[in-house]
């Protein structure tokens, strides 16, 4: 059969495939096709076998509308996030999408210039309006904490990096063990103390990193320096750096992220100090580009990945109203390389 356009005759548009044309090919009713895309766990494995590969053969795609009717939900998770430039929040949100959509799940993001309660709250409205089964909301500010603690109480919601103290499911790398694996490990190189060029004062991470890094020092009776506030930017560790350069004294710095650490050593090369001969240098985050740095970077790994996997997760338990843990911590990774050694003697 053909349409007629302007006299011309162009072929009919072939049919899309739809849930009966599977159960034909798998020789099971269409409601057996249903349940094995809805709730597979109630179908015999060699059934679900079978419609599975009449439905990769005739490269079906259930309709979303059909199956909201049927379970219930849409299918769609929502992620409220803040400042997504940077490498730690765009390598979470990442780690989220990547988890979604292992489970086929999609994803619709909604970025706040700022975590007040206002913003949040704006933005899980906006979400709810979308008809989301639940909402991910990454929150790395101290800020944020108010307005996480006026959520909808019937909407499920996980929250990433924020602080264990929230009526939420948390899901955070351990900032602080980080950090103390990084200041434990420039002590043992017989280093007298470690300097500290930290993050933004109101970023959870950097508060939690100080606090690893001074309960080291504090242990070991050793020398705490103040530490030199910076903004996450190579500028503010080049800036901080230089400072760090006209004193001697100085032999070890632990860098609260990698590119505030790629300022640092820009600015110890430009001063004559060598590193790691002169002073060594750990960063955090453990970003692509610092293995490839001169010298290549010690520093922090943070598992986003993983970060996602499990936010992600915590977010479908609470969706189906399990009880899982109310907080998970991520344990980080130090990666030593050779921006680190031993103090040398004089």
């Amino acid at each position: 059969m053909t349409q007629q356009v302007s006299g011309e005759a162009l072929p009919e548009r072939p049919r899309a495939t739809v849930m009966e044309d599977v159960a034909e090919r798998a020789g099971v009713s269409a409601m057996t096709v249903s349940r094995v895309l809805n709730t597979p766990e109630k179908v015999r494995p060699d059934t679900r076998a079978r419609v599975l590969d009449a439905v990769r053969e005739l490269s079906y795609r259930p309709n979303s509308a059909a199956r909201s009717l049927v379970t219930g939900r849409s299918g769609v998770l929502g992620v409220v996030s803040f400042d997504t430039t940077l490498y730690g929040p765009a390598s979470t949100l990442h780690g989220i999408e990547q988890a979604a959509r292992s489970e086929d799940y999609l994803v619709t993001i909604v970025s706040v210039s700022a975590l007040s309660r206002r913003s949040i709250g704006e933005a899980v409205d906006r979400l709810r309006f979308q008809s989301v089964d639940g909402v991910v909301i990454v929150a790395p500010h101290e800020s944020a904490a108010d307005g996480l603690r006026h959520l909808p109480p019937d909407l499920p919601v996980v929250v990433v990096g924020a602080r264990d103290d929230l009526p939420v499911p948390v899901a955070a790398v351990d900032q602080v063990t980080g950090a103390v694996r990084a200041t434990r490990h420039l002590l043992s190189l017989g280093h007298r103390t470690v300097w500290h060029v930290s993050g933004p004062q109101d970023w959870i991470d950097a508060s939690g990193r100080i606090a690893g890094w001074r309960s080291v020092l504090e242990a070991e009776g050793r020398e705490i320096p103040e530490p030199l506030l910076g903004d996450w930017s190579a500028r503010s560790g080049f800036e901080h750096g230089k400072r760090l350069a006209r004193d001697p004294e100085v032999t070890a710095v632990f860098v609260a992220n990698d590119h505030m650490a790629t300022g640092v050593l820009r600015a110890l090369r430009e001063a004559g100090r060598q590193v790691p001969q002169d002073v060594s240098v750990v960063g955090f985050d453990d970003v692509p580009e610092a293995a490839y740095l001169w010298p290549p970077l010690s520093t922090v790994r943070q598992n986003f990945t993983e970060v996602g996997r499990l936010s992600f997760q915590l977010l479908l338990d609470r969706i189906d109203g399990r009880a899982g843990a109310p907080h998970r911590m991520i344990e980080p990774e130090l990666v030593v390389r050779e921006s680190t050694a031993a103090r040398l003697p004089g």
